[in-house]
């Protein structure tokens, strides 16, 4: 049975990605004890399914292994994966939490051999590259997991692969008799961390993500560019598997629109300039389209929009497309007009990428608690909601520099309600 040595001063932390984590390892730092919730096997949210961060394009994996570092050498941090924060009762200060835990049938003994997968035979829709690809009934969810342990696909339970999986473990790992539990423990202040969600491109019916294979979204594009994702960082059209050199970027997939997201999730523009440079990369005869109403890049960022824009095989056109069509080969035709000319466009691409934007992960009716949230569904900074705090794009779109930012003035709130605690117990 799972227990966590909790008192009024621990701050709760729900979601791991890079705004949980940064906002239980600030407040861990500052001597505070912490317990961070996260709903998957593992720590890194959807920055660790990123390949490349804009404007520096480097890679993700160098802050992971910090954060890991950090979070396994601080004591004032207890981490719980495959947990759900299903119940939060009281006042700032005196908060009880109700934490379900799924049980992972694997315990602490796994040294991530993988020799438990090696024998399950059964596979199933691999969720870190959004369904591109397969992965085993035990499975370790990617390379740089934290905590570097296997998993069991709950469909597995019962079967022949199971038993398998607990005959291939040398070190008595697999535990098929683990249960779902549910525990409760007090804390003083909550942080909302529980990030964002692409929105569904199979909503924007004109693209015809849902019908054309040869339509993706950019999250999925993101994977597809790491030589660890489902096409082994090749840029290639699901389809047929055959070079993708002429792609097209739509922006505001989605996004500033009525019928869809009223907001702008200020990621996307972003993301696509960065993800042209995989293109350019990849094939020295490529050719990159971008659709969009306007290029949102402020900042440090305008330096890194004119040097894609300054590309000889890049073109922007200005203009919401329309609708997409395909041709008998399977090439997706944007349709549209361009709104600087107003000429009408028909233009066949290998691949289109959909510039979805973001979502809050949690709805209104799934928190656990009472809580102030705005139009687009983002947490609001109301004094109505005590002492749970927003973190990163929980309270709004944000990318990950912002989010950092936003995550560590979140923890600040959540030592000063505990704080006070103490001073007023003391």
């Amino acid at each position: 049975m799972t227990e966590v040595v909790a008192t009024n001063e621990t701050i709760l932390v729900v979601g791991g990605g890079i705004s949980g984590m940064t906002a239980a390892l600030e407040a861990a730092e500052t001597g505070k004890k912490v317990v961070l919730v996260e709903k998957r096997p593992y720590l890194g949210g959807r920055v660790s399914q990123l390949y490349k961060y804009f404007p520096k394009l480097c890679h993700p994996t160098c802050g992971q292994e910090i954060n890991q570092r950090r979070a396994k050498m601080n004591p004032n941090l207890t981490i719980l994966t495959m947990a759900e924060v299903t119940g939060l009762e009281g006042e700032p200060g005196n908060y009880t939490a109700t934490v379900k835990l799924s049980p992972r049938y694997v315990n602490d003994n796994c040294t991530a051999c993988g020799d438990c997968a090696k024998v399950v035979e059964a596979e199933f829709d691999n969720e870190y590259d959004y369904g591109m690809s397969k992965r085993k009934g035990a499975y370790l969810p990617h390379v740089m997991a934290h905590p570097m342990q296997y998993v069991l696909d709950p469909r597995i339970i019962g079967t022949d692969d199971a038993q398998k999986a607990k005959d291939a473990c040398k070190y008595g790992a697999i535990d098929l008799d683990m249960q779902e539990q549910e525990i409760n423990f007090p804390c003083g202040a909550v942080i909302w961390a529980t990030g964002w969600q692409p929105y569904d491109a199979a909503k924007i019916q004109p693209y015809g993500y849902d019908r054309f294979e040869n339509v993706v979204t950019n999250v999925e594009f993101e994977r597809m560019a790491d030589p660890k994702g489902p096409t082994g960082g090749k840029i290639v059209r699901p389809s047929d598997g055959k070079e993708a050199k002429n792609v097209a970027f739509i922006q505001c997939a989605g996004s500033r629109d009525r019928n869809h997201l009223l907001h702008c999730s200020r990621i996307c523009c972003m993301a696509s300039l960065k993800q042209t440079h995989y293109v350019v990369d990849a094939y020295d005869d490529a050719q990159v389209t971008i659709y969009y109403i306007d290029i949102r890049a402020i900042d440090r960022f305008e330096d890194f929009y004119q040097t894609v824009k300054a590309m000889e095989n890049v073109s922007f056109v200005k203009s919401k497309v329309a609708n997409i069509i395909s041709d008998k080969d399977g090439n997706p035709i944007c349709r549209g007009v361009d709104t600087e000319g107003y000429h009408r466009y028909e233009n066949p691409h290998d691949l289109v990428v959909l510039a979805t934007g973001m979502e809050p992960s949690v709805t209104k009716s799934d928190f656990p608690v009472d809580i102030v949230i705005n139009r687009e569904g983002f947490v609001e900074p109301d004094p109505a909601n005590g002492g749970v705090f927003a973190a990163g794009s929980a309270s709004d779109a944000l990318d990950v520099n912002r989010s950092v930012q936003h995550a560590t003035g979140a923890a600040l709130k959540a030592i000063q309600v505990v704080n006070r605690v103490a001073c007023v117990e003391g």
